[in-house]
């Protein structure tokens, strides 16, 4: 249920009852009162106390007496307990820096009011159940500013974060870490800190609601339909990724988006006009934003509230809302860099509760009735995911066929036996490259499973990584398709699918380009494995073998610096059978991102020995023609190298040698087998050991021993036909035989 033209319809609390021209006074009498007066007089208490004539302290000091606040209407009651609310927030962000002594408040404190309106009267979510499918998604791009975000998911009613968690801000197992995580606390959408990398989730997460809400709603049945709330700040839009991100928003027409700027002009080393000095508002305005500008959000909190009743009217657009803020809001250091993180001396400690009336309040205070009134609001949040739940019954009951897809993609979109859909290959099938292999593999695997969703970076002719059949998500001629053209952009495409497969929908995303270009995207690859994401990364082109382009895009060092990244599986296929195997594995793991390097030359479609099924062991026997006793030399490969490998065995074993060829295509699986198995594979009596890989040596010694043989590229490519760039390397049946002989002949 969206808000409309009335913001705070759906929020039936005390608070958002049209106000009355002439309420009656209330009652006196404490058991004469509903629990709706009770509350409101308690805030009317709480306010006469922190306000008093003789000793004001809001900015105006005639803003209020004891008889003013008394018939005060309700808008106005309102507006000055959420005043009061913003200032419980700030005390607790303070509080919650000077008892760990670290983090990062600045952005916190300047932010209180945007944060605390959004999870107060704005936001659906359920505490009670942080993962209901239709609920608001709000993501902390400026993910420094997590202490924001924290004290409104305690005060919201969140169970993963308790006063206990504030007071253990950054400290090592807390659940509040020094960024937010989406694996260590509930209510935490994405994995944010790098600037920029929000934004690009925030978009990956309303794309996934536009093109869900597309295939499954039906008028007389809404059943997808929220929100994407994005926090950012001006490091968020000093990066790129940030921009490319925001340039697709606006292409694909994502209204349901509010990317909220924290326009505090600093950055750590101080103030943007260091850096940075153009006009914010324009370039989104230039993108194709809706932009709204709030200036005066500290006097005002209402003027958020309209910005945001002006956003939700937009139905065309994403809307951008610069909201012009006080970095450090209340301390001394305020409006500086200085405040941007570290704590607060005692004598800051003192002025910033002094200016909002906290002196005689111990740290960590809340306000009673601030629980109250977000308890209301969690119970407004559950009676949406009632009536919610009561919709998906009626969608069961009259489209059933969309149903069934539609709670299989939310219990993960895993169809029983999808991995049969996956090719299988002969020795006589005709030669064709690893990327081609990997088209049939997508294709084919699109069919049974309703979330594969995906697309290349301007390269999907090149990088086979296209559905073909299905239409690309285009709004409004088709967002339903399930191609997603991200143009020249690799960096955003990576963001935007780590914030689809967080989308929590069953969606599984792919995204496609050359592997040397993974260096643009390497930041949102992190993430993704950080973060848990089941994002697919198809990586075509994938050594110096792919010739007459040149060394700009032939990667060398790119496989050594992917592996390094912890629970990121990367697979470098040698044939069909491998790069369906490679497949299966990416997709059956949901919760870690898996990246496939993919060939342009051709190799053979069935390489005698490789099998499907054991890519999921990440290395195994291809070849051995030992029998029962050790080999005397063991060939390593991967990839197309792998087929160099095997020439070369013939080669030695036709003069009598016992050689052994091993395929490791995927490291980290292998390395997560059970010793015996590694032991097996390469038994460590062996030292005579070979890997033949077109890529750096960097962590090939580990698998070769000190006494193996490395056959790797040390130097970047050459611009030449691939044949003739792989004989400049030495990367030829002839040369791995040769340096094979020599090895086994020391």
């Amino acid at each position: 249920m969206a808000c409309s033209s009335a913001l705070l319809r759906h929020h039936p609390t005390l608070l958002h009852h049209t106000p009355k021209p002439h309420s009656p006074k209330l009652c006196s009498t404490p058991n004469q009162l509903n629990p709706h007066q009770s509350l409101k007089l308690s805030w009317k208490q709480e306010l006469i106390k922190t306000f008093p004539k003789e000793k004001p302290c809001t900015p105006d000091p005639n803003l209020l007496n004891t008889d003013d606040i008394i018939e005060m209407d309700e808008e106005k009651l309102e507006e000055m307990v959420d005043k009061r609310c913003v200032d419980n927030v700030r005390m607790l962000i303070l509080d919650s820096v000077n008892h760990a002594k670290a983090g990062h408040p600045g952005m916190a404190l300047g932010m209180a009011e945007v944060g605390f309106y959004l999870y107060r009267h704005v936001m659906k979510f359920n505490p009670e159940n942080p993962g209901w499918f239709n609920r608001d998604r709000f993501v902390l791009s400026a993910g420094h500013g997590c202490l924001l975000q924290y004290v409104c998911l305690h005060l919201a009613g969140f169970q993963s974060v308790q006063i206990e968690d504030l007071q253990r801000l950054c400290k090592l197992g807390s659940r509040t870490p020094g960024h937010p995580e989406n694996v260590v606390t509930d209510g935490i959408e994405v994995t944010t800190g790098p600037l920029g990398q929000g934004v690009a989730n925030a978009v990956g997460l309303a794309l996934a609601e536009a093109h869900l809400a597309a295939r499954f709603n039906k008028p007389d049945a809404v059943i997808v339909d929220h929100r994407t709330f994005c926090i950012m700040g001006d490091g968020c839009a000093m990066e790129g990724i940030a921009h490319e991100a925001a340039s697709l928003a606006a292409h694909w027409k994502l209204n349901k988006l509010m990317l909220i700027y924290d326009d505090n002009q600093n950055t750590i080393d101080g103030g943007t006009d260091l850096a940075f000095s153009e006009n914010i508002s324009a370039r989104f305005e230039a993108l194709g934003w809706n932009t709204i500008t709030v200036n005066d959000i500290h006097e005002n909190i209402r003027s958020f509230k309209n910005a945001l009743q002006d956003a939700f009217n937009e139905t065309g657009k994403p809307t951008f809302i610069r909201v012009k803020t006080v970095i450090g809001k209340l301390s001394k250091k305020e409006g500086t860099s200085k405040a941007h993180h570290g704590t607060f001396d005692e004598d800051d400690t003192r002025h910033m509760r002094a200016r909002v009336c906290w002196d005689d309040r111990e740290p960590f205070h809340v306000i009673p009735m601030l629980y109250k009134e977000m308890k209301a609001k969690a119970e407004s949040g559950k009676l949406l995911e009632k009536k919610w739940l009561s919709k998906l019954n009626y969608f069961q009951s009259k489209y059933p066929d969309e149903a069934a897809q539609f709670k299989l993609l939310l219990s993960g979109g895993m169809v029983p036996g999808w991995e049969y859909s996956l090719p299988t290959w002969s020795t006589s099938d005709p030669l064709d490259a690893t990327r081609g292999y990997s088209e049939k593999c997508l294709n084919n695997l699109a069919k049974l499973l309703p979330g594969l969703i995906g697309g290349s970076a301007d390269l999907a002719t090149s990088n086979k990584a296209y559905l073909h059949g299905y239409e690309d998500f285009q709004q409004p001629k088709s967002p339903w398709g399930r191609n997603i053209r991200y143009g020249v952009r690799e960096h955003a495409m990576a963001g935007i699918s780590n914030g689809m497969a967080l989308h929590g929908s069953g969606l599984i995303p792919f995204a496609a380009t050359f592997l040397t270009f993974s260096d643009y995207m390497k930041n949102a690859i992190r993430l993704s494995a950080l973060s848990h994401a089941g994002v697919i990364y198809i990586m075509t082109h994938d050594s110096i073998g792919l010739g007459e382009d040149g060394p700009t895009h032939q990667p060398v060092e790119q496989l050594a610096g992917l592996r390094a990244v912890p629970r990121l599986l990367v697979f470098r296929p040698a044939d069909g059978n491998e790069t369906a195997g490679a497949y299966k594995v990416a997709v059956a793991n949901r919760d870690r991102p898996s990246l496939i390097a993919l060939s342009r030359q051709k190799v053979a479609a069935n390489i005698e020995g490789t099998s499907a099924d054991a890519v999921e062991r990440g290395g195994y026997i291809v070849s051995d023609n030992s029998g029962n006793s050790l080999p005397e030399l063991i060939l390593i490969g991967t990839g197309s190298e792998l087929c160099l490998c095997e020439g070369s065995a013939d080669a030695l074993r036709k003069e009598g040698n016992k050689v052994r060829v091993v395929s490791l295509v995927c490291w980290r699986l292998f390395d997560m087998q059970l010793e015996e198995y590694k032991e097996n594979a390469l038994p460590s009596c062996v030292a005579k050991r070979m890997s033949v890989e077109a890529g750096s040596p960097i962590g090939w010694r580990e698998y070769v021993g000190d006494r193996g043989m490395v056959v790797g590229v040390t130097d970047f490519g050459r611009s030449g036909a691939y044949l003739d760039t792989f004989q400049e390397f030495g990367f030829t049946e002839e040369n791995v035989t040769k340096i094979a002989r020599s090895l086994l002949n020391s």
